[in-house]
């Protein structure tokens, strides 16, 4: 620890501009960025022919400290019970330009970084919280998907185009969540506004639509344990679970639908596209025994609708250890890769979502690509070529893959080192556990409380990815994140 470390924020944030550099992710931006960015009009103008839809109760939903806002959302009723949903996403490529030393910068690093300690943004922050972000009561040009949702959660048309909007109304999950489930009341921001009460209540009725009908097709229900540090001052008191709520399963329905719409629109119009795939999981053997060990039975090859029943009913069964479940799950089903879809080929889709037409394309401001994503959708909008040949593109796709690793492991390094620094003063206890990971190059245990990794560096043998553990911690290293446990003994099996 050097003499700059004087907190555990000042440790961590060390920590993590070496893990950037390590991974080969730039946590500055070079002078030529910062130069480009003053010479940055203050606002963005609306494109010619763009639709002037400010008048929309248009509203964002997002974490209370959020500035760098992506999407704003809007619903209207339709005849017969169905709806129209629109989908905002900001313009950014009006403001960056491909192949500048904005958009270099963007090209290198593939997504904002969010460590405890700093966030390490795509965009330079006047941009990505400013403006290119939707902010709070500004007028904003957006690429607009539109969708019209059966009663059923049916999708019976769609399509793209640009536009003008205003965001009336900056909201937060945590309190839309509890005035939606009647535990809160209705946030201030909301009432303020004429008809958006009206929009949000439909908007809630949409995701329910679109998450059953999804969920019907086979689409997973998972629930993880995500661990934020918690600060008093500059130190580090305890980690706290990132718990899921309605607001935010809102706003991943309305994600997940429009970016379908997205790879099918590019689709349409004979354009490359960049999908996001979660292959057919190569250990689904290991799948299928955590099943058996729960008294059930899943078929000996690869199934959605099977795996996702047979979660729905262990969740319902088991709410307390069912996100150790789906954290196994999630490590057997593998990571998320980046593939270029060409006219006339099949992408491999997406197992959890069970989907085959998926891309990533609401979020330009923290993922790059989405801004790949949004120039191919804004040139077919304009009758013009793409701006990225096939080689280019599918050299793009390799590189948003092992640098969203890259910016993974980052994330993992800082939130490691953090609870080495919670847990360092505690060697010795024991604690309960479930395994995550078991490969040659180790395996990992995730103790309960706190919810924290590590790896069992004695009594590994035999263990396997789900297996409750009884472990004892026998060290931390803060600089490396390294909490080693060794295990005690197996846990009673529930």
């Amino acid at each position: 620890m050097t003499a700059d470390d004087r907190t555990n924020r000042a440790t961590l944030r060390r920590i993590a501009h070496r893990a950037m550099r390590e991974r080969g992710l730039e946590p500055d931006f070079s002078p030529a960025a910062m130069a480009e960015l003053a010479r940055m009009p203050a606002a963005p103008a609306p494109a010619a022919g763009a639709r002037d839809l400010r008048h929309l109760p248009w509203c964002s939903i997002d974490n209370d400290d959020s500035l760098d806002l992506d999407q704003l959302t809007v619903a209207q009723p339709l005849p017969g019970g169905a709806a129209r949903l629109l989908v905002a996403v900001a313009d950014v490529d009006a403001l960056v330009a491909k192949g500048s030393a904005v958009d270099d910068h963007a090209r290198t690093n593939t997504t904002s970084v969010y460590t405890a300690a700093e966030i390490f943004p795509m965009l330079p922050e006047r941009l990505s919280t400013d403006l290119s972000s939707l902010a709070d009561r500004q007028d904003r040009p957006a690429v607009v998907v539109e969708m019209t949702i059966s009663e059923d959660g049916g999708l019976n048309g769609a399509g793209l185009h640009r536009a003008f909007v205003h965001n009336h109304a900056k909201l937060a999950y945590d309190a839309v969540a509890a005035w939606l489930e009647g535990s809160g009341p209705m946030p201030a921001a909301v009432a303020a506004v004429p008809d958006l009460e009206d929009s949000l209540r439909l908007q809630d009725a949409i995701a329910q639509r679109l998450r059953t009908a999804r969920h019907e097709r086979g689409a997973l229900a998972l629930k993880t344990v995500e661990a934020r540090p918690v600060f008093d001052a500059d130190r580090i008191q305890d980690l706290a679970d990132d718990e899921d709520n309605r607001a935010k399963e809102l706003i991943e329905d309305f994600m997940i639908a429009a970016n379908g719409v997205t790879a099918r629109f590019l689709e349409d119009r004979g354009f490359p596209s960049l999908r996001r795939v979660v292959r057919t999981p190569k250990r689904w053997e290991r799948i299928v025994e955590l099943a058996a060990e729960a008294g059930e039975r899943l078929p000996a090859t690869p199934d959605a609708r099977a795996l996702a029943a047979f979660l729905a009913r262990r969740q319902a069964a088991d709410r307390l250890r069912f996100p150790d479940l789906s954290l196994s799950v999630v490590k057997l089903l593998g990571a998320g890769e980046y593939v270029v879809d060409v006219p006339g080929s099949s992408a491999p889709g997406h197992f959890g979502l069970a989907v085959r037409d998926y891309t990533h394309s609401t979020a330009p401001n923290r993922r790059f690509p989405d801004l790949i994503t949004q120039r191919l959708v804004k040139a077919a909008l304009a009758g013009a070529r793409p701006p990225y040949a096939g080689d280019e593109l599918a050299a793009l796709a390799t590189h948003c893959t092992v640098q969203e690793d890259a910016a993974n492991k980052v994330e993992r390094q800082v939130a490691k080192s953090a609870a080495a620094l919670l847990l360092s003063s505690r060697v010795g206890e024991q604690f309960d556990g479930i395994v995550t990971g078991a490969a040659a190059k180790g395996t990992w245990v995730r103790i309960f409380r706190p919810p924290v990794e590590g790896k069992v560096v004695e009594g590994f043998a035999g263990l396997d990815v789900g297996r409750q553990v009884r472990v004892q911690l026998v060290g931390t290293d803060v600089e490396r994140g390294f909490i080693d446990f060794r295990r005690v003994d197996d846990l009673p099996r529930r």
